[in-house]
């Protein structure tokens, strides 16, 4: 059961592809100082760039313009750049892509991108395996920007779809209906519907979703996400006459944070409902519970299930008995439950102990419920059966990730799961697990890649942290490399909100691998890869153990020989900007490039963007004395120093980002960009990629990943002085 949707920065990846718009500049952009003091609690902090923030003026969006043309001249002159681009978009075109799955109705519904297609579309399969296209949003966009499908939601009987499309990248969804059997569009149109939430009463003649209000998209930024309100539509009915169901601003139950997401959920074969109440990005939700016929009457009467405080992550429900997945008491996690009915989770029922490894995920199905464990790198499934209280193990075919998001689906009111399946090097699977006969089988939603993997590799090592804690570090290469300690290494790392860099399955890194490079990836705190324990190690004030974390791999595949400190590049998308940006300013001399993809990087001004307030549980707030130093101290852009030789940087942005503002990356390539060309300066490149067709990364094309891929490739080759990849003087 998905408790709510969520406006953490993501591990989406950036699209960037943008022909040049006019002659080639030789040089960046200069861009003008005007600087702006603030004072936090007595710390005077001076801002070179803060007229940036008030884009979209046509200064800033000429900045933009002339950053992202500089940068498209200097990566087209990297000599092996388009063999490159060649190269990944044929493996790229070779993969199949199934994600979001959702059961109903008998029928399994899910988004799909087929071998060598641009985008994602919505598709259907029956029991015998028959597949019907829903969807296509590829005739779709407008002003010269594609579409996307962000959302789908099918009704319990699976006879309509609800889903949402939105414009380059924007993530501002405007929910359709469809018909299942006809693919008949039907009349309802929603608009301001980007946190929806779809759920269906069970006659399918009505759902519940949530709504931004009227004028949010002109709001002052960090009030954009404010007084969200859950609406019942029926269909048919203007949506502007829709009924409000809960409103966030008047809450009939308490819940305090300075962003409030509301959403309500009707679980089939229950005569219960939920209201869950998220702050935006943590993890655990407030849940209330009403029944169901009150609900639907317009008069619910919610029961506390649980508070914030209560550490619940997950919920499953099986008819009018609710399992809940929390910390509480078990940093690696356990599944409690009570009944609907009068919840009293101080004395539910412990039914899954907390295990060894990581308690991951937990679905409901008729037959009982499932979960899936972690222990390190290695996933594994188990079912406990309807009236079971031991769980048994079910054997997957191989060694990999079930992701825990999505990962794990079921359909309260049938038996059986569905499971994704994954590895470094073995490609993804969605598998089916029948609960009569017991076996494990592929449903074949993802055909089989067409390429021997035998040659590659993975391999799961640690890095030793200041602190002496042990830090996960997955590497990945062909058989057989040299340790000559000079390998090109792309060394990746997250390590914000409690989200894992579980082991996945990306052909695109193929080519990478083929020239002799290194692919690494640091399990750093901030994560979940260690329970919740791991993610409050990674948090606020101890935020720096992220960064540490980081840069304690980048040495430990230095001192293993991979690599060496001319061959290493430093990687942080989204929330990751803070990973990576830290490395750099504190250890700039310990990598020789590095890639900010729609990196947050100026944490003390990102609180006053539209998803600032959501973002406080995570980082902080600036209006808190005692918070404040822990912000500026993950704060990288107020610590670029002019005299310091930095590593060369690309960075990337999205003109529609509603995550990661692209005024963010841009003052920080501006301020790099100083440091590195002035006295003392490395006067290594720093490049500004902007994609004005995408925003964070979210239903972007194939084509334009693959771009955005090769140009990263291609520069970190560059600026380790690997031959074939220097450009000619």
């Amino acid at each position: 059961m998905r408790l709510i949707r969520t406006l953490g920065l993501g591990l989406a990846g950036l699209a960037v592809g943008l022909p040049a718009r006019a002659a080639a500049p030789t040089h960046p952009p200069v861009a003008q100082v005007k600087p702006v003091t603030d004072d936090y609690f007595g710390t005077r902090i001076i801002d070179p760039y803060r007229w940036m923030e008030s884009e979209p003026k046509p200064q800033f969006l000429n900045y933009l313009h002339a950053e992202n043309d500089y940068a498209r001249r200097v990566l087209a002159r990297i000599p092996g750049r388009d063999k490159l681009a060649r190269d990944i978009g044929e493996v790229s075109g070779l993969a199949a892509r199934v994600r979001t799955v959702e059961l109903a109705g008998g029928r399994m519904f899910y988004l799909k991108r087929d071998a060598g297609a641009q985008i994602d579309r919505l598709y259907m399969s029956d029991t015998a395996g028959h597949e019907t296209l829903l969807v296509d949003p590829s005739s779709l966009g407008s002003g010269g920007k594609h579409a996307e499908i962000d959302q789908f939601e099918p009704s319990q009987d699976g006879s309509l779809v609800a889903y949402g499309i939105s414009i380059g990248g924007s993530e501002n969804s405007t929910l359709h209906v469809i018909d299942s059997a006809t693919r008949t569009v039907r009349p309802d149109s929603i608009d301001r519907a980007q946190f929806a939430d779809v759920s269906w009463a069970p006659d399918g003649k009505s759902f519940f979703f949530a709504r931004l209000p009227a004028g949010s998209a002109t709001a002052k930024a960090d009030q954009q996400y404010a007084h969200m309100e859950v609406y019942r539509h029926a269909l048919g009915d203007d949506p502007a006459h829709d009924a409000a169901v809960l409103d966030s601003d008047h809450l009939p139950f308490p819940f305090k944070a300075a962003a409030v997401f509301p959403s309500i959920s009707v679980v089939p074969g229950s005569s219960y409902a939920l209201a869950g109440i998220s702050d935006g990005v943590s993890p655990e939700v407030t849940l209330y519970a009403s029944s169901l016929a009150d609900l639907l009457a317009g008069h619910p009467a919610w029961k506390q299930v649980a508070l914030q405080s209560d550490g619940v992550v997950g919920a499953a429900v099986r008819g009018d008995r609710i399992d809940l997945m929390t910390h509480q008491d078990a940093p690696r996690f356990r599944v409690v439950e009570t009944g609907l009915a009068a919840p009293d989770l101080a004395h539910a029922k412990v039914i899954v102990p907390e295990p060894e490894g990581v308690l991951t995920g937990i679905a409901a199905a008729k037959d009982g419920l499932y979960f899936a464990t972690r222990d390190g790198a290695t996933f594994s499934l188990h079912r406990l059966g309807e009236g079971a209280i031991q769980p048994q193990a079910i054997a997957l075919p191989f060694a990999g990730t079930i992701s825990p998001d999505g990962g794990l689906v079921t359909d309260p009111v049938q038996p059986g799961a569905l499971v994704s399946l994954e590895s470094w090097v073995r490609p993804h699977q969605w598998l089916r697990y029948d609960a009569a006969t017991g076996a494990v089988t592929d449903t074949h939603l993802v055909p089989a890649f067409p390429r021997d993997l035998s040659g590659y590799e993975s391999v799961e090592t640690t890095a030793t942290a200041p602190d002496g804690t042990k830090i996960p570090l997955s590497i990945i290469t062909r058989k057989g490399l040299a340790h000559d300690g000079k390998r090109p290494t792309y060394l990746v790392g997250y390590g914000s909100y409690g989200i894992s860099y579980d082991p996945a399955f990306s052909p695109t890194f193929l080519p990478w691998l083929d020239r002799g490079g290194v692919y690494a990836v640091a399990h750093v705190r901030g994560g979940g890869e260690g329970g919740q324990a791991w993610h409050d190690a990674g948090k606020i004030a101890t935020k720096q153990n992220t960064i540490h974390d980081f840069i304690a791999a980048g040495e430990a595949l230095i001192a293993q020989g991979y690599t060496d400190k001319a061959h290493l590049g430093g990687e942080g998308t989204s929330a990751g900007g803070i990973l990576i940006g830290g490395a750099i300013t504190q250890r700039p001399d310990l990598f020789r490039a590095a890639l900010i993809r729609v990196g947050a990087t100026n944490t003390i001004r990102e609180e006053y963007t539209a998803g600032g307030p959501a973002n406080i549980p995570e980082f902080g707030t600036v209006t808190d004395k005692a918070q404040f130093p822990a912000m500026l101290a993950m704060d990288a852009y107020n610590h670029v120093r002019r005299g310091v030789a930095y590593p060369g940087v690309l960075l990337t942005g999205g003109a529609d980002d509603p995550r990661v503002t692209v005024w963010i990356p841009a003052k920080m390539t501006a301020k790099l960009q100083a440091a590195n060309s002035g006295s003392g300066g490395s006067h290594r490149p720093v490049l500004f990629r902007v994609e004005f067709d995408a925003g964070h990364g979210i239903g972007s094309t194939r084509k334009q990943r693959d771009d955005e891929t090769a140009d990263e490739f291609a520069f970190l080759l560059w600026q380790f002085g690997e031959p074939g990849y220097q450009p000619a003087k």
